[in-house]
């Protein structure tokens, strides 16, 4: 890893545009390299991270949990985290045309959800509002988003009317998204990664930035431990993270006293 790393990082300097692909617990072992050899130099080189997040059967070694966190910290990193094979195409087109810069783009294990095509163009650190509602904001990254939106069409049959927002880069994010959203007063984040230093951090850092105060906070996502090997559909139930588990975390956000699953635990209020 720290080798194809540094060699990259020597092809884009000669002026190629080498595309890294990495499982995201691997990745960690080029830390260094990352850092020194691409990021510094601001050299376009892509990582494709693999396995990010949850990976179930890979076993506890193989959890995709730190990516975002390391990533996200590192200076004139982009970090893109597509919800589907279509948003994989998109950030890649998007990553093999910018001039300079790093940018990694994570996508989880697994097949495909099947998605028609679409024919939209990422527009650099700019998200998406897939649903618009007034009582909360969920703010989703990755394949989370799928699941938000499952989780925010069954609310509405509670009368809850809950937005969805697909933020898609993790680095930089959309801070104007970000602010839409808090007009709510009330906010839950989802993201499959490492709740220390994620996106949900970021959330709350956009936050400070802008001034914006008095905003209800609930952060989804994997809790400061290492997670065990186990299927990735049970992991997601009993870190709270399917749509039953958001559902609970949008009730709990907003006051409601409904019962919670057993599993949905991995989260925080700031």
């Amino acid at each position: 890893e720290e080798h194809a790393v540094t060699f990259a990082a020597g092809l884009a300097a000669a002026g190629m545009r080498p595309v890294v692909a990495i499982y995201s617990t691997f990745l960690q072992r080029a830390y260094d390299q990352l850092i020194h050899d691409v990021a510094l130099q601001s050299l376009p080189v892509i990582f494709a991270v693999d396995r990010a997040g949850i990976v179930g059967d890979d076993g506890a070694t193989h959890q995709g949990a730190f990516d975002l966190a390391f990533l996200r910290v590192i200076p004139g990193m982009t970090v893109i985290a597509p919800r589907d094979e279509e948003g994989l195409r998109e950030a890649l087109a998007f990553a093999l045309a910018q001039a300079e810069g790093p940018v990694a783009i994570r996508y989880p294990r697994g097949a495909g959800l099947g998605v028609a095509a679409r024919e939209e163009k990422l527009v650099a650190g700019k998200g998406r509002l897939l649903r618009r509602g007034k009582d909360v904001g969920l703010l989703a990254i990755g394949p989370c988003v799928n699941a938000a939106l499952e989780a925010a069409g069954a609310l509405a049959r509670e009368r809850l009317e809950v937005a969805v927002a697909d933020l898609i880069f993790a680095k930089p994010l959309d801070g104007d998204l970000i602010e839409e959203l808090a007009r709510c007063r009330r906010l839950v984040t989802v993201e499959e990664g490492a709740l220390a230093g994620g996106v949900g951090s970021g959330v709350l850092e956009e936050l400070a930035r802008r001034g914006i105060a008095g905003v209800r906070v609930k952060r989804l996502g994997l809790p400061d431990r290492f997670l065990e090997q186990g299927n990735q559909e049970g992991q997601r139930m009993e870190l709270g993270l399917d749509p039953a588990g958001i559902m609970v975390a949008v009730r709990e956000v907003m006051g409601l006293a409904f019962p919670q699953p057993a599993g949905a635990k991995a989260s925080e209020v700031g």
